[in-house]
């Protein structure tokens, strides 16, 4: 699992820590997680590993569809897959970046999936808050998420 460490690693300041969460009857509430992939194992493996009453994962098939779910749902993490339909997951995490900084959409942490080692530079020229490369398994796919939150 790579993730970013250290206060030159955070990235810019303007990200703030704090989960955004959904009221859902007398107390419980759920963090809204945005999924951006067009593949069923990906999927499974995360709604495996996150998915339980706390969190509440919709799934986004193409990454020109994630702006328009991140400003419908308002996610707490937007997790996106590298190789997504029409958009990759690189060009995903960039238009969600400059969006922000144009005050249309909202900050949002961003937890990109790669696909091998080498791909984690995209991961950084994208601006991602972390990253986990494939396969996935249950507790890499827990850990990146808790660490992006934080």
């Amino acid at each position: 699992m790579l993730t970013r460490s250290g206060p030159q690693a955070i990235g810019p300041a303007h990200f703030p820590c704090r989960t955004r969460r959904q009221q859902v009857g007398y107390h419980q509430s759920v963090t809204r997680v945005i999924l951006a992939t067009d593949s069923e194992s990906v999927y499974n493996a995360v709604d495996a590993a996150l998915g339980d009453d706390d969190i509440e994962i919709k799934r986004v098939r193409a990454g020109v569809d994630v702006s328009a779910a991140v400003r419908e749902q308002e996610p707490a993490v937007v997790i996106c897959d590298l190789q997504i339909g029409n958009m990759g997951g690189m060009a995903t995490c960039l238009d969600l970046r400059m969006e922000a900084e144009m005050g249309r959409l909202p900050q949002t942490r961003v937890l990109m999936l790669l696909d091998r080692e080498a791909d984690v530079y995209l991961a950084k020229q994208a601006k991602s808050d972390g990253w986990l490369v494939k396969p996935l398994d249950a507790v890499s796919v827990q850990r990146a998420f808790v660490s992006v939150l934080s």
